[in-house]
């Protein structure tokens, strides 16, 4: 883990109340450029909540969200997008009636500052032809670019998902349960991609495959009830007794 790395992502005191449920309670926690930081905890911990707060999903009911020195607290979750902050979602939001470099290119295109021009359409824009490709093959979708998107297997549909995201130039990427219903050796692959991610960026995961958290993540957040109970390198929050006992301790229950 590198400590001087800057701070790209940053939640101070974040709530959420549903009502009488509190769902997110004063939650803090600093995601940093070139790191992969995992947030983890059993069912009802608030995971879900806190990604749709962090990608403007949800709006909070106190606390603040800045990218860098940027307060998006209030931003909708296209000007987050535009400020530079990628989600991938649990459930893959891909258009599986068009191609991979269909569904790439019109990610791309949607981060462009060029307007459409009226005749060559977006085919003819090579700054976002040139990342479309550089994303196909960064998600190791090289080769794939005509395939029908519904025609791929899940895990490929999940690197499709994430060649989107980086089609838009994210110095920040939310990636939620991304492993969530694949097999070992798509499980594998994707673990290998992710790895890759954080070179030039931050990535924050909730996730609960422990093996692959343990194995990515350079600093871990763990929570319980809504709150933080611990945060740290993975080796500290491995060995924090309220983690043994909350989460780690009853691995199996985890969700």
């Amino acid at each position: 883990m590198n400590s001087q790395a800057s701070i790209a992502l940053q939640a101070t005191g974040l709530s959420k109340h549903f009502g009488g449920l509190r769902a997110v309670c004063d939650v803090s926690l600093d995601v940093h450029g070139g790191e992969i930081h995992a947030v983890i905890g059993p069912n009802g911990a608030g995971k879900s909540t806190l990604i749709n707060l962090l990608s403007g999903e949800l709006l909070p009911t106190a606390g603040a969200i800045t990218m860098g020195a940027l307060d998006i607290t209030r931003f909708a979750p296209d000007k987050r997008a535009r400020a530079g902050l990628g989600r991938a979602y649990q459930k893959t939001t891909i258009f599986p009636q068009f191609s991979v470099h269909e569904n790439v290119r019109l990610a791309a295109q949607a981060r462009s500052r060029a307007p459409l021009k009226m005749f060559g359409g977006i085919t003819s824009d090579e700054s976002v032809n040139a990342r479309t490709q550089h994303a196909i093959g960064k998600a190791g979708l090289a080769g794939r670019g005509g395939m029908i998107a519904a025609m791929l297997s899940h895990g490929e549909q999940r690197q499709l998902e994430i060649a989107m995201v980086l089609a838009t130039d994210p110095g920040i990427i939310l990636l939620d349960e991304p492993l969530a219903g694949m097999g070992a050796s798509e499980a594998r692959r994707i673990v290998d991609l992710i790895a890759t991610l954080k070179h030039g960026r931050a990535v924050l995961i909730v996730e609960h495959d422990m093996d692959a958290v343990f194995e990515l993540a350079d600093r871990l957040t763990v929570m319980q009830d809504g709150r933080v109970i611990a945060s740290g390198a993975p080796h500290q929050v491995r060995a924090h007794p309220a983690v043994r006992s909350a989460y780690l301790g009853t691995h199996g229950d985890a969700a």
